[in-house]
């Protein structure tokens, strides 16, 4: 039997999930935005996504509410994208994709890090802190670090802003890389 284009007569919370967030680009599309990446240009830079692509993306999470946005300029008109509650929401999912991939496919060192900002405590395995026992360490107090994993000196501005510790939701500006 041929897999249909979409899940709808599926009765599952995964493939109805899969319908937002299951197409190849979306979740490093999200991923970005945790990263702070909030702007067409810096997802196109980062991502090496097509035009298109990219623009069916940020419309169809737009649409699903889990990026909202936002105007940062009127003249020209200039809109980013931040996470809204509901992609917030996806953390624990891309942490653990992060995670799963790896532990789980050879040769995959650590491209980033992630610890509570407030300790500087590396997050347990469920985004908990083992330092403090704080077992839902907020987005805003979770501090990147660049992993063993990435090129110390990338083309893209957006991958060179990312090489200095951050935290999650800080917004990107790749222009002052």
């Amino acid at each position: 039997m041929a897999l249909g284009k979409d899940y709808a007569a599926q009765q599952c919370s995964i493939a109805r999930a899969l319908e937002v967030v299951g197409e190849r680009w979306t979740l490093l599309v999200v991923r970005d935005a945790f990263y702070g990446v909030r702007r067409y240009n810096d997802f196109l830079g980062h991502l090496g996504i097509p035009r298109a692509v990219l623009a069916s993306r940020l419309q169809a999470l737009t649409e699903a509410g889990v990026l909202a946005k936002v105007r940062y300029q009127e003249s020209p008109p200039r809109d980013e994208y931040v996470l809204t509650d509901s992609g917030k929401a996806l953390w624990p999912t891309v942490r653990s994709l992060g995670l799963w991939g790896r532990e789980h496919i050879e040769g995959t060192l650590p491209m980033r890090l992630f610890f509570h900002a407030d300790c500087g405590t590396e997050l347990g395995v469920y985004g908990q802190c083992p330092a403090c026992g704080n077992t839902g360490v907020p987005l805003e107090d979770v501090e990147m670090r660049p992993g063993t994993g990435l090129d110390p000196d990338p083309e893209d501005p957006v991958s060179r802003a990312l090489l200095s510790p951050r935290r999650l939701l800080q917004p990107l500006d790749a222009d002052r890389v």
